[in-house]
């Protein structure tokens, strides 16, 4: 006697398996969430909520008239790439894990904070100002104007 497989049953047992992995992707999220925010001030806690002001930031920019369509696509891309299952560095190792993530957007947003007006950038960033200023680095207009010292050859 050979026995056919019913196919809806199969179906239904992948359907149940996924929403399951969901669920418990879920709830992942949820508890580092919930202990992210109860970390101290300090690096840790600006690390951990660095990708999450991140995306609020990308969609925030997105939806800007003010932002050149090239520092859209190039914020968007970090944000696909944060979002991506594909890492260089696995997500699970601890303390590097998310580094490729941060790289990715930091060079990102250095370059949209050429493009776009900082002031646009400081209004969709959720997170601490400093920590948007420190990665955008100094302004153009107050790097050109600061006075440089110059070494010649004979100093």
């Amino acid at each position: 006697m050979h026995l056919v497989p019913d196919h809806g049953l199969v179906w239904r047992d992948w359907a149940v398996a996924l929403a399951g992995v969901v669920a418990l992707l879920l709830a992942s999220w949820a508890l580092l969430i919930l202990l992210a925010r109860r970390l101290p001030p300090g690096l840790l806690r600006d690390l951990a909520a660095f990708v999450p002001d991140c995306v609020t930031m990308v969609r925030r920019l997105r939806r800007d008239p003010r932002v050149p369509r090239r520092a859209k696509v190039a914020v968007l891309l970090a944000g696909l790439w944060v979002a991506s299952p594909v890492d260089l560095i696995p997500e699970f190792l601890p303390v590097i894990g998310p580094l490729d993530d941060i790289v990715v957007v930091a060079l990102a947003l250095r370059y949209a904070g050429r493009q776009v007006p900082r002031d646009v950038l400081l209004a969709a960033w959720p997170g601490e100002a400093r920590l948007i200023e420190r990665l955008l680095g100094t302004p153009a207009a107050s790097r050109a104007s600061s006075p440089r010292i110059r070494q010649g050859a004979g100093d």
